[in-house]
């Protein structure tokens, strides 16, 4: 049965994860968690950092896209890989065919950044340049592995992607067991879902908080609604977490289930969030760090005195925008 029809409990998802744990681990980062003392003494809560923005290729999509690779059939291996994404999903499957041998071809936008066009040439993966925005890209590239009997792997709606992700669960609470809550920014689903299905088997006190920028609200308001709906979307820094959900994903359900509360945060918020990084930690991150930081200063009265975790999901930036935006 395919990733996206799969159901499962949540027993079954931490499994999966500890799997993954082991299948990735000789190819990834265990990443630093560390204590940031300044915003802790500034706002009143013990805040720690989860620096996956020093994961191999500069986020933490590495975990997915490995176990998502490693977990193919050697039939499927031979067959070839595609994906489509314009970030840091693509890196990170480029990233997995070089590791492990493998032939694939990533999708991109004709209109792809060229720094990041740069970055995956470094990779040596075939590139393919199609349509005119994410969306037509990938259905471009779904209709092209079908017909290639190639095998796509989505950047969250994919069990194995997910399992990947979750993996940060597990390092986090052998660094911090006494943790007590754990931000994460959310686009697909993946790494919250993932963060979600680990921990809450393990100890269903604490507290997950799902961080979505104003503008791109999507599984917010999936939740809400009980079920992916269509939802607008604008502009946002957080270009890593912007966009819709496929139907059916399988980030839905633990993103549903197990997710505790949901925070929305305004572009300028999400602004304030990187310069407080940048100021304190001297961190250069991405748009999604920066709206888990302005969730946490959003429920600053309601996290006093707790010891919260907030993911710093990458740090791949366009570094004359982020001058733009932080200076």
């Amino acid at each position: 049965m395919a990733d996206h029809q799969r159901r499962f409990t949540m027993n079954d998802l931490h499994l999966q994860i500890e799997a993954a744990e082991n299948k990735i681990r000789p190819l990834i980062r265990r990443t630093p968690l560390i204590e940031s003392k300044v915003i802790s003494e500034t706002t009143g809560i013990d805040v720690f950092l989860k620096l996956e923005n020093l994961q191999y290729t500069g986020s933490f999509k590495t975990r997915g896209a490995v176990n998502a690779l490693l977990s193919l059939s050697s039939d499927e291996r031979k067959r070839g890989i595609t994906t489509a994404s314009t970030g840091n999903h693509a890196l990170a499957v480029a990233y997995g065919l070089s590791q492990l041998g493998l032939r694939g071809t990533i999708y991109l936008p004709e209109n792809a950044l060229p720094q990041k066009i740069d970055l995956l040439k470094r990779y040596h993966a075939p590139l393919s340049f199609h349509g005119g925005d994410c969306e037509e890209t990938e259905r471009y590239a779904r209709a092209a592995a079908e017909q290639n009997e190639q095998v796509y792997i989505s950047p969250y709606n994919n069990l194995n992607v997910m399992a990947g992700q979750g993996t940060i669960a597990l390092e986090l609470l052998e660094q911090k067991p006494d943790i007590d809550c754990i931000l994460a920014s959310v686009g697909g689903g993946g790494l919250i879902g993932g963060i979600a299905g680990y921990t809450k088997a393990l100890n269903r006190s604490i507290e997950i908080i799902g961080c979505l920028p104003q503008n791109s609200p999507t599984m917010y308001e999936a939740v809400k609604a009980g079920q992916i709906v269509d939802t607008t979307v604008l502009p946002t820094l957080s270009d890593a977490t912007a966009g819709g959900l496929e139907a059916g994903t399988v980030t839905f359900d633990p993103c549903r289930r197990l997710v505790d509360e949901w925070v929305l945060v305004e572009e300028a918020e999400i602004k304030a969030g990187l310069k407080l990084l940048f100021e304190t930690e001297h961190l250069v991150v991405e748009g999604a760090a920066g709206v888990a930081v302005a969730a946490l200063l959003k429920l600053n009265r309601r996290l006093q005195g707790k010891k919260v975790a907030l993911v710093i999901c990458g740090g791949n930036v366009d570094i004359e925008k982020y001058k733009e935006l932080v200076f």
